[in-house]
C-alpha cells in the first residue's frame, strides 16, 4: 500500500548478497502486506498485525508521536476491531502510541482492546514516573542529533516521559501466554534482553517469530551507557530458542522482515554468535582477575561478523556491551583502587595541570592528539583542562572541537548523542558555536 521498495524483498537481497542498502530501518509510515492476513507499519518502532476472526492482533504501537498515523495506516487496509495489544516490552518507542488505539476504538464505539505484557512492565511504568526528569535528560542526550525526537514521546517542554494516555496492561504473564484469537494461537515467551519484560510471539501455525527488539538490523542494543541493565546472555539463549523451535519468518520492531529459514539461521545464529562471544570472553577474563579497562580494550566482535549488514554498530556498539556484562556479574567498581573512593575531578584535574604549567598546555596536546587521531586521549586531556578551570574559554573552545571531531567519526547513535551534547555544554559556556554543526542526520538514518 506504500511507495517503498517491499520489506520482503529488499530484506532477501540484502541477506542473500551480505551487501547493505541503507536505510535498513525504515520510518516510512507505510503499511505493507506480507501475507494474506498480516501485515507492518513501518514506524518507530513497527507494528505488525494479525488479522484474526475476532480482530486484529497487534505488536507493538509505535510512539506517542506516532501512533496516531500508524491507526491510520491499518485502517486504510481494514475496518476489522482491535482484539488485542501485545507490548514486546515497555520502552515507549513501543508502548508510546496506544493511547491513539484505544481512541480509535472508542470513536468507533467498539470495546476496547485488551493489553498484554510481561508483569514487569507496570513496575517499568512506574520507574518512568518516579525518575521522569531523569529519563528526559538522558534520552535529549542520547538523541542528540535528532532536533524533535517527539516520535518517541521524548521531545518538547513541559512533556512527560511516560505518556499520560499509554494503557496499562489488562493481563501479564511471567514465562509465557497463549493469545486465542479466532483461528488464531499465539505464544508469548519471555525472556530477558534489551529489557528485563520483553516478550516476543511464536504463531506456530505459519513458523513465524515477532521478535520486538530482539532482532533490529543494528547491533543489539544490550550495553547502553546511560540506561539500566541490559542481558546479553539471555538474548542470545533467546536467539537460539527461535531457531530450535523452527522459525522461518522473524518479524522484527526495527528493521526489515526476514523470510526463508537460511536466512533467518544466518541473521539470528551471528547476532547470537556475537553476544555469546562477547558474554563468554568478558567473563573469563573477568575469572582471571583482569580489571575493566583491560577488558574493554582486548574484547570485540570476532572478524567474521564485523562487516555484517545487520550487525553494524550504529545505535550500540560492542564496547558497551562488555561494561553491562561487567556490570552484571562485577558490580560498579572497575578494578582500579584509585576509583573505589575517588578525589573529586576537578581536584585531580588541577593537579595535573599544576604539573603541565597551565591549562593551555594540556590543551595544545590534546589539539595535537585529535589531529593525529588519538581522540580518546585527546578527551581526557580537554576534560581535565576544563575541570581544572571550568571558565577558560580556550579549554572549552577545544573540547567543543575535539567532541565535534569525535562525534564525525563515530557509527553509534548513542556515542554521537553524548558527544555533541559534551560539545554543546562548552559551547553554551562560550556563547557561540566552534564549528558549524555537522549533524543534521534523522533518527531513521542514524539508525539505518
Amino acid at each position: 500500500m506504500g511507495t517503498s521498495p517491499d520489506p520482503v524483498e529488499l530484506s532477501s537481497r540484502i541477506i542473500d548478497t551480505g551487501t547493505a542498502e541503507p536505510p535498513h530501518n525504515r520510518v516510512t509510515g507505510e503499511l505493507t502486506q506480507v501475507d494474506e492476513d498480516i501485515a507492518v507499519v513501518e514506524s518507530f518502532s513497527h507494528c505488525w498485525v494479525i488479522r484474526t476472526d475476532e480482530g486484529l492482533v497487534c505488536f507493538d504501537t509505535s510512539g506517542a508521536g506516532s501512533g496516531t498515523a500508524v491507526v491510520e495506516a491499518i485502517r486504510a487496509w481494514t475496518d476489522d476491531p482491535f482484539h488485542s495489544l501485545v507490548y514486546t516490552h515497555g520502552h515507549l518507542d513501543h508502548v508510546g502510541g496506544s493511547g491513539a488505539f484505544m481512541a480509535d476504538a472508542l470513536n468507533r464505539g467498539e470495546p476496547r482492546p485488551m493489553v498484554l505484557a510481561h508483569e514487569a512492565v507496570p513496575a517499568r511504568f512506574e520507574r518512568y514516573r518516579t525518575t521522569n526528569g531523569w529519563n528526559m535528560v538522558i534520552n535529549q542526550r542520547q538523541f542528540g542529533g535528532v532536533r524533535k525526537p517527539v516520535a518517541m514521546g521524548i521531545g518538547g517542554s513541559g512533556r512527560k516521559f511516560l505518556p499520560e494516555d499509554v494503557a496499562e496492561p489488562d493481563t501479564t504473564f511471567r514465562d509465557t501466554l497463549t493469545i486465542e484469537a479466532g483461528d488464531r494461537s499465539i505464544e508469548l515467551h519471555h525472556a530477558r534482553g534489551e529489557t528485563d519484560d520483553h516478550a516476543w510471539g511464536w504463531d506456530g501455525s505459519n513458523l513465524t517469530a515477532y521478535t520486538g527488539d530482539f532482532m533490529s538490523w543494528v547491533f543489539p542494543n544490550a550495553g547502553n551507557p546511560q540506561k539500566v541493565q541490559r542481558y546479553p546472555i539471555e538474548w542470545a539463549a533467546a536467539l537460539r530458542q527461535m531457531l530450535a523451535i523452527g522459525a522461518e519468518r522473524v518479524f522484527p520492531a526495527h528493521g526489515l522482515p526476514i523470510v526463508g529459514r537460511q536466512r533467518v539461521e544466518l541473521v539470528l545464529g551471528d547476532l547470537a554468535e556475537a553476544l555469546e562471544h562477547l558474554s563468554g570472553r568478558t567473563l573469563e577474563l573477568m575469572n582471571e582477575g583482569a580489571t575493566l579497562d583491560t577488558i574493554i580494550h582486548e574484547v570485540s566482535v570476532p572478524e567474521h561478523l564485523r562487516d555484517r549488514p545487520w550487525l553494524a554498530p550504529q545505535y550500540d556498539e560492542p564496547e558497551f556491551v562488555v561494561r553491562n556484562v561487567y556490570r552484571q556479574f562485577g558490580g560498579w567498581w572497575d578494578g582500579n583502587a584509585a576509583n573505589l573512593k575517588p578525589a573529586p575531578e576537578s581536584a585531580l584535574a588541577a593537579e595535573v595541570v599544576a604539573l603541565a604549567g597551565s591549562v593551555e598546555t594540556l590543551t595544545d596536546r590534546a589539539l595535537e592528539l585529535a589531529e593525529a587521531g588519538e581522540i580518546r586521549l585527546a578527551c581526557h586531556l580537554v576534560e581535565m583542562a576544563v575541570a581544572a578551570e571550568p571558565h577558560h574559554e580556550g579549554a572549552h573552545r577545544a573540547r567543543a572541537n575535539i567532541y565535534w571531531q569525535r562525534r564525525k567519526v563515530t557509527r553509534s547513535l548513542m556515542s554521537k548523542g553524548i558527544f555533541a551534547a559534551a560539545a554543546r555544554e562548552s559551547e553554551a559556556e562560550l556563547g557561540e558555536k566552534v564549528v558549524g554543526d555537522p549533524l543534521g542526520e534523522s533518527l531513521g538514518k542514524a539508525l539505518g
